[in-house]
């Protein structure tokens, strides 16, 4: 049974009306963009891009530094000071790589030379990037490169400073790859055509992370006078291609590339439909403006530093997810059946691992408008391929991660009262991904006979595994509840509970577990990895992280701990004991605690909730002044499609959703003196940290709408409404105030 859709046709166009989102957008007063530093994570191991897109867009268009190894996630690193070239598609901050589209680079002088011998160096006085732009002088053919960008297009403006032979290499042979072989050799079909003398379509198809298969067309705004094929090498099934025009020094060539999962076709209509005409400069100032309405939807007061911080996050959190159905509603789905998205737009890029913690809870109150939207292309996704997806990208599954948090980003919506998806076939493919085996979870029989995943009877991550999907379970749980399915809510439930039979009551740790119940020994808590030889039994993290991987069920924690003091003083310990890991991903330290890694952003705010606030509001200060800054390097560990920096934006507020079901956002304190939010409806709720400094650091009390406000968290439901949110701030831990 379909839900009643008047709150989400409620929210849909009050959302709409408030922040005229169209493609045009329109030009709010304040300019926020000025506030966002795209180089911010493009550094260490931050892994984001400085490149131009639109917000949810299918295009990242973005200069190639590098494009092998881990290093090289997102194709660019600060430090180098060579470009390969412009790619039109990345991933914003992940542990892995893909995409990569189309590698163009503007060359000149000789033609004939190696594939890799067209690239050039760079200076950092000389490159920029504002949301929607970027713009950069490539010294060695004397070109200036600007780049913008729709939804479904990059336009491209070069100017060639010194014309002799203005060309363009057109790579299709690139994709990032984690080492040289496969680098040449992950190309499995190209097919290009020269329509006429300024516009080549093709099909590439690769394997990176996932099949892909991407139709592009390029179009120029000169005629091509020659072209031709540069040589491939042995295993290299792509193409690469040079291109040259006729001009003058100082003249302009505009190129626009407009890509699509269906057809040529598909891409033509995108292209059509978004950059009909060559005017670079109003399609950068669109893109500019479609950033500015979202980002003027929290105005917040601080220093410039605090809100290049703050916009920032803000910005990454809505590169994604990426909107890969054509303006038709067109995609290629999981099963390569090309197919028209239910409710007429198709999002993958869902790093559900990491975002369903505070990103997607985010999307909930900042982007309602695009929630359903998600929500149908998770059930449309998880139907075909029979399970929900688990990391899903370009319409495909890669199988990265552990459990299945597409189920509580489902179960959120739901329970926050969206409704423009169908409940029951929602709940359908939960139970179905939940209780039937897939290539995940090929073993339910086994976490639910022994109410764990045996570590003898898991490849790895036993331990990770088992809380991870104990979490998923609680959510399938509450959303059967609020529909009225009791026997599923129960059986559910009865799982939900799980974690209970992984924590050692000797060792006071979530530990791995044999089938015949004896502990696995001999145990490390500091152990991190997947390989058994490092740990095996826990997911880019160890027990000390993962102990508390308790979101839905902290009171039943606490009540194994043996109640509050002990629980407290376990989890002083995290932040006390020493961590020595070479292990990428676990990044971040503070003690054993590792902000650079997900499972970890939580808890901070447990304090809270076992009674000592005041750590959590120690901690969180401790967080924002090591683990964020306005630097290249100025993230701990990856963006990861936008959960360290929705961690941010919750955490600046001064709350954070320990549990998303829950619909509730637990106190920490605030660190910028003021927000507003703007709500659907042309509702505001402002929250005020009054008395804010280096010192006042702590809570003294909080009062919503000029009442007292004892509780330790505030609800979805309480923020929606609009309002005013009052903390007054001291420098006294144990300082309370009516």
């Amino acid at each position: 049974m379909k839900r009643s859709a008047t709150l989400a046709t409620a929210i849909l166009t009050s959302v709409l009306a408030f922040f005229s989102c169209t493609p045009d957008g329109e030009k709010t007063e304040k300019d926020y963009t000025r506030y966002v530093n795209t180089f911010i994570g493009a550094a260490d191991n931050g892994h984001t891009f400085p490149g131009a897109c639109c917000p949810f867009g299918m295009i990242q268009t973005s200069p190639v530094t590098g494009a092998v190894g881990w290093r090289y996630c997102s194709e660019y690193t600060y430090q180098d000071s060579i470009i390969w070239g412009f790619t039109q598609t990345h991933l914003n901050g992940t542990g892995c790589m893909d995409l990569g589209d189309i590698l163009v680079m503007p060359v000149t002088g000789q033609l004939h030379r190696a594939w890799d011998a067209y690239r050039s160096h760079f200076s950092k006085d000389k490159e920029s990037a504002t949301p929607g732009y970027y713009t950069v002088e490539l010294a060695d053919p004397q070109v200036k490169a600007e780049l913008t960008a729709s939804t479904h297009a990059a336009f491209h403006r070069y100017t060639y400073h010194n014309a002799d032979s203005a060309s363009v290499l057109i790579d299709l042979q690139h994709a990032p790859a984690w080492n040289e072989q496969q680098y040449h050799s992950q190309v499995q079909s190209c097919e290009v055509k020269w329509e006429d003398e300024q516009t080549l379509t093709g099909h590439v198809s690769n394997t990176v992370w996932v099949q892909q298969d991407y139709f592009f067309i390029i179009k120029f705004n000169r005629p091509v006078t020659e072209a031709f094929n540069l040589p491939m090498g042995e295993n290299e099934k792509g193409k690469r291609i040079i291109a040259s025009f006729d001009l003058k020094p100082e003249e302009e060539l505009l190129m626009k590339i407009a890509l699509s999962t269906t057809s040529v076709e598909g891409a033509k209509r995108n292209l059509d439909a978004e950059i009909p005409d060559w005017n670079f400069e109003r399609l950068k100032t669109t893109a500019s403006q479609q950033w500015n309405s979202y980002l003027s939807r929290i105005e917040v007061e601080g220093s410039d530093e605090q809100k290049i911080n703050f916009y920032t996050s803000f910005y990454h959190a809505l590169i994604q997810p990426n909107q890969i159905s054509d303006v038709d509603g067109s995609y290629r789905n999981a099963a390569d059946s090309v197919v028209k998205a239910g409710s007429g737009v198709f999002y993958s890029t869902f790093s559900l691992w990491d975002t369903y913690r505070a990103a997607h809870p985010f999307y909930t109150l900042i982007v309602p408008e695009r929630v359903d939207g998600f929500v149908n292309s998770l059930i449309e996704q998880g139907e075909v391929q029979g399970f929900l997806p688990i990391w899903a990208l370009w319409g495909k599954e890669n199988y990265c991660m552990i459990g299945n948090h597409a189920v509580p980003v489902i179960a959120e919506a739901y329970r926050k009262g969206f409704s423009g998806f169908d409940a029951e076939r929602a709940f359908s493919i939960i139970k179905r991904t939940q209780t039937e085996p897939h290539p995940q979870k090929s073993h339910w029989e086994n976490y639910t006979r022994y109410g764990y995943f045996p570590t003898d009877l898991t490849k790895a991550e036993s331990v990770s595994s088992t809380l991870e999907s104990v979490y998923d379970d609680y959510a399938a749980a509450d959303m059967a509840r609020r529909m009225g399915k009791t026997e599923d809510a129960d059986y559910f439930a009865q799982r939900a509970e799980y974690y209970k039979n992984l924590f050692d009551p000797t060792t006071r740790f979530m530990r791995p577990r044999n089938a015949d119940g004896t502990w696995k020994s001999p145990f490390n808590p500091s152990d991190v990895g997947h390989a058994e030889s490092s740990g095996g039994d826990y997911t880019e993290g160890n027990a000390w992280q993962y102990t508390w991987h308790v979101q839905h069920d902290v009171d039943g924690l606490i009540e194994l701990f043996g109640g509050e003091q002990p629980f407290l003083d376990k989890l002083d310990s995290v932040f006390t004991t020493k961590l020595v890991t070479a292990q990428a991903d676990v990044t971040g330290l503070i003690g054993q605690y590792a902000h650079g890694n997900e499972p970890s952003h939580h808890v901070a705010y447990l304090y809270t909730l076992a009674g000592r606030p005041e750590r959590t509001q120690e901690l969180i200060r401790q967080i924002f002044d090591t683990q964020y800054r306005n630097k290249p390097d100025g993230l701990c560990g990856n963006d990861d499609c936008g959960q360290m920096s929705a961690w941010y934006m919750f955490s600046a507020m001064g709350f954070y959703p320990v549990d998303p079901i829950s619909g509730e956002y637990v106190f920490g304190a605030p660190q910028l003196p003021k927000f507003t939010l703007h709500l659907p409806g042309n509702k505001t709720f402002t929250i005020i940290a009054e008395g804010l400094s280096e010192s006042n650091k702590y809570i003294s009390n909080i009062t919503l709408n000029g009442k007292p406000h004892n509780r330790k968290s505030i609800s979805h439901d309480e923020i929606l409404k609009g309002g005013t949110l009052i903390y007054t701030m001291t420098s006294d831990p144990t300082e309370k105030t009516e």
